[in-house]
């Protein structure tokens, strides 16, 4: 027997609820300019009663408005405007962020040889028993923790590196020491719930929201040199994604 499904005719599309509302009047606030960055926000009770909403209410909205990164909330001072997102390319964390006009930073967290893993060697088109240089490395902007990198480099590609200063731009070591040069990087996007540990060191609630990047970096042989695993901040960090669309095809009789 078949079951039918009752469908709700069209009509005018359902009005978002009260708090959606608020957090929309408060965003388009922020991106408009007169709510520059650390601005206090007005109060839960001052926007319940602006509103004429509860004080529950107005919590759903402000913790909507810091799920999605606009605010920042410092118990008991009160909600402030967050910074603007930085606005990343696939391509190099410190080219990226000092385009920004701000100061990139890495703390190196572990770097080791060490036998690839499945996904590493297969980045790199490498045997089970080939051996990588890993390294995993917390990064700034300025001081403010944005994500984390884990590393990979083919270890007979680049000799001694495990040697060299690691915290800044691993782009500019290979092109210095190795004479490597990464000419295109593609990668993979995924949003993920951020580990308890990676959370700690970003800064960031338990199970705050997260953007995993998992990139290749290639040079002007197609030859990868770079493999990659990295997590960001969802709060601080969106990217930009540029296509080339192909012609369409013409159409047929």
């Amino acid at each position: 027997m078949t079951k039918q499904v009752s469908i709700r005719p069209d009509g005018p599309p359902a009005r978002p609820s009260t708090y959606v509302r608020i957090a929309g009047e408060l965003r388009d606030r922020i991106l408009g300019g007169p709510l520059p960055p650390h601005t206090l926000l007005p109060s839960e009770r001052e926007l319940g009663e602006q509103y004429a909403v509860s004080r529950m209410t107005a919590r759903h909205a402000l913790a909507l408005l810091e799920s999605e990164g606009y605010v920042y909330r410092r118990p008991p001072r009160g909600t402030f405007v967050a910074e603007p997102r930085v606005p990343f390319r696939i391509g190099s964390f410190s080219d990226e962020i000092a385009r920004m006009g701000r100061r990139p930073g890495a703390e190196v967290l572990w770097a080791e040889r060490r036998a690839p893993t499945v996904s590493a060697q297969q980045a790199f088109g490498m045997p089970a028993d080939g051996a990588v240089h890993a390294l995993q490395r917390l990064r700034y902007a300025d001081d403010e923790p944005i994500a984390i990198e884990t590393t990979y480099f083919p270890a007979e590609l680049t000799p001694g590196m495990l040697a060299e200063d690691l915290s800044g731009s691993l782009w500019d070591l290979l092109r210095a020491k190795y004479d490597v040069v990464p000419v295109t990087a593609t990668a993979s996007i995924q949003s993920i719930v951020i580990d308890d540990t990676s959370c700690t060191r970003l800064g960031v609630r338990a199970a705050s929201p997260g953007i995993l990047l998992t990139r290749t970096s290639r040079d002007h042989e197609g030859r990868c040199v770079e493999f990659a695993r990295d997590v960001y901040r969802a709060d601080r960090a969106t990217f930009e994604v540029e296509a080339v669309i192909p012609a369409a095809d013409p159409p047929t009789c």
